[in-house]
């Protein structure tokens, strides 16, 4: 090895890089919350935090617990004001269809608004705090107009469409009044189909719900007194009302589903890449397309709150 300097600092670098990575692994694998092996019967948790973007990693937990039979009832804790659509949707389906098999009762966290509370109404039993912030049933889109500002500083803009309606919502103009007319039924259908899941599973005629589905929020207190929720207690509450709910004798272990371990980038940058990355995608998600989402965000005041 002595003839081969550079051959041995190879090696050596090499040894070194296994280790250190090994124990990156490790860390990483200590890291993600572990199931138990204990023969009890158990109540999953799931949690839908902050703006609802995506849906796949929820879905997924949901789906670990669906095909563990050692999962007896599954608690959805939401602290989120909601978000996307499509993704608010397909969480809310996820979670009916586990509870086909397996009793699921949501706990409301701070926030559990719009497109949050209609996750929870897949549940079979809400459980808000007193304080939770709820409700805000509706949907929003929201658009940007900035050409006032353009002509300030000298822009124009040149528009080639195949279609009358192919830029709605561009931002250098002003909609046109059948725009804001189709905009607005469109908003309108995506509104009645929330009003229309939570009329059917939390049983309110349409009609008496309509008079409190225009973007209110409520307070977990109030929202049980209006029958948007079954139950005012906090997480352990939930957890225990659960395992009742599913025949478990006792104090329920707690599982939490598994997440995805953290990776070498996360580790060196996680306090400041995690913050950053968290903000940047909630401003891109938060003014892209129709929403539920709840008013009580701070939007910036170059955009406009229109809700319904």
């Amino acid at each position: 090895m002595r003839k081969h300097p550079v051959l041995f600092g190879i090696i050596i670098l090499t040894f070194i890089g296994i280790v250190f990575f090994t124990l990156i692994y490790l860390i990483s694998s200590a890291g993600v919350e572990k199931r138990s092996f204990a023969l009890s019967n158990k109540v999953g948790v799931v949690k839908v935090e902050g703006f609802i973007g995506d849906s796949n990693e929820v879905v997924e937990q949901i789906n670990q617990f669906d095909k563990d039979d050692s999962i007896k009832a599954l608690i959805v804790r939401i602290d989120s004001p909601g978000g996307g659509v499509a993704a608010s949707q397909e969480i809310y389906e996820a979670v009916a269809d586990i509870k086909k098999k397996k009793k699921v009762v949501a706990s409301m966290g701070s926030i559990a608004a719009s497109g949050g509370y209609m996750i929870a109404c897949a549940a079979d039993k809400i459980v808000a705090n007193p304080g939770t912030v709820t409700g805000s049933i509706a949907a929003v889109i929201h658009f940007a107009n900035v050409e006032e500002l353009m002509k300030k500083i000298g822009l124009k803009s040149s528009v080639i469409k195949s279609g009358k309606y192919k830029d709605i919502g561009s931002p250098v103009r002003e909609m046109t009044p059948d725009e804001k007319v189709l905009m607005q039924n469109l908003v309108d259908d995506i509104s009645d189909q929330f009003i229309d899941m939570v009329s059917r599973d939390r049983k309110i005629q349409k009609e008496d719900l309509r008079k409190i589905a225009d973007g209110r929020v409520f307070t977990g207190r109030q929202a049980y007194r209006l029958g948007l929720v079954d139950h005012i207690g906090d997480m352990g509450y939930a957890i225990d009302l659960a395992g009742e709910m599913s025949g478990i004798k006792g104090k329920p272990e707690v599982v939490y589903a598994k997440k995805k371990g953290l990776r070498l980038w996360d580790y060196i940058f996680r306090d400041v890449f995690s913050a950053l990355e968290e903000q940047v995608q909630s401003r891109m998600y938060r003014f892209h397309g129709i929403q539920y989402l709840s008013p009580i965000v701070n939007y910036p005041k170059s955009f406009s709150n229109d809700e319904k």
